[in-house]
C-alpha cells in the first residue's frame, strides 16, 4: 500500500506540473496578444482548457501569474535554481580572458532574448499601464542590473577593464547591451544572423570597457 500511495502521489504531482504549464503557456500566449490588460483569467483559463478556480488554485491572481510566466520565461524551466548557481555561469567563470567570457555570455544571452522578447515587449507595454505589471516590469529591472553587476564584477577581476571604468560603469554598459530590445530590433526586424548579433554583442562591450 506505501508503494502505491507513493505511485500516485508522484501521479499527482506530475499532473499539477503538467496543469500549470499548460496554464503558463496558455498565458504566454494571451499576455502578448490581446495582451495583460484584455485579458481576464476566465480567457486563460478558457484557452488552457481547465476551469478557472484551478487558475485561481495554483497561482492566487492575475499578477501572480504574470510574474510566473516572467520567471519561466527567463530562465526557460521552473527549476528553483538562482542564478550564480546555473551552468553557464559556471563556464563562464571558468573562462580566464575577458572576450572570452563575453562570447559565452553572448550565447546565453541569445538564446535568453530568443525566448523571452515577447514576453518582455508585452510586459513594457502592461507596464505603462497597469500597475501590477508596472511592479513586475521594475523587479525585473533591478533583477538584471543585479546580475549585469556580478558579471562586471567577473570582467574586472581579470584586469582586462580600462582604468576609466569600475564595476558600477561595466554594469551600465552590460545592463544597456543585454537589453531585448537590442536582439528585437537587429535580429527579428532587421533579420541579422543570431552570430552576428552575438558579435556585435561582445565587440560592442569590448569596445567600451576593455583595453
Amino acid at each position: 500500500m506505501g508503494v502505491k500511495r507513493r505511485y500516485e502521489s508522484a501521479r499527482r504531482q506530475e499532473q499539477a506540473r503538467q496543469t500549470r504549464r499548460v496554464i503558463l503557456a496558455a498565458a504566454g500566449k494571451l499576455f502578448v496578444d490581446p495582451g495583460y490588460a484584455a485579458t481576464p483569467l476566465t480567457a486563460v483559463a478558457a484557452e488552457a482548457g481547465v476551469a478557472v478556480q484551478t487558475v485561481y488554485a495554483i497561482f492566487g491572481s492575475k499578477r501572480h501569474l504574470l510574474s510566473a510566466l516572467v520567471d519561466v520565461t527567463i530562465a526557460g524551466d521552473e527549476e528553483p535554481t538562482a542564478l550564480p548557481d546555473r551552468p553557464f555561469v559556471a563556464e563562464i567563470r571558468a573562462l580566464p580572458d575577458a572576450r572570452a567570457k563575453l562570447g559565452r555570455y553572448a550565447r546565453h544571452l541569445s538564446a535568453t532574448q530568443a525566448r523571452q522578447v515577447d514576453m518582455m515587449i508585452a510586459l513594457t507595454g502592461a507596464a505603462s499601464a497597469d500597475p501590477d505589471a508596472a511592479a513586475i516590469w521594475r523587479k525585473n529591472v533591478e533583477e538584471r542590473r543585479r546580475g549585469m553587476a556580478m558579471f562586471a564584477a567577473e570582467l574586472v577581476a581579470t584586469g582586462s577593464v580600462r582604468p576609466d571604468h569600475d564595476v558600477e560603469s561595466v554594469a551600465d554598459v552590460l545592463w544597456l547591451a543585454m537589453d531585448f530590445r537590442n536582439y528585437d530590433w537587429l535580429v527579428r526586424q532587421r533579420g541579422w544572423p543570431v552570430e552576428r548579433y552575438e558579435r556585435w554583442y561582445v565587440d560592442t562591450v569590448a569596445a567600451a570597457v576593455l583595453a
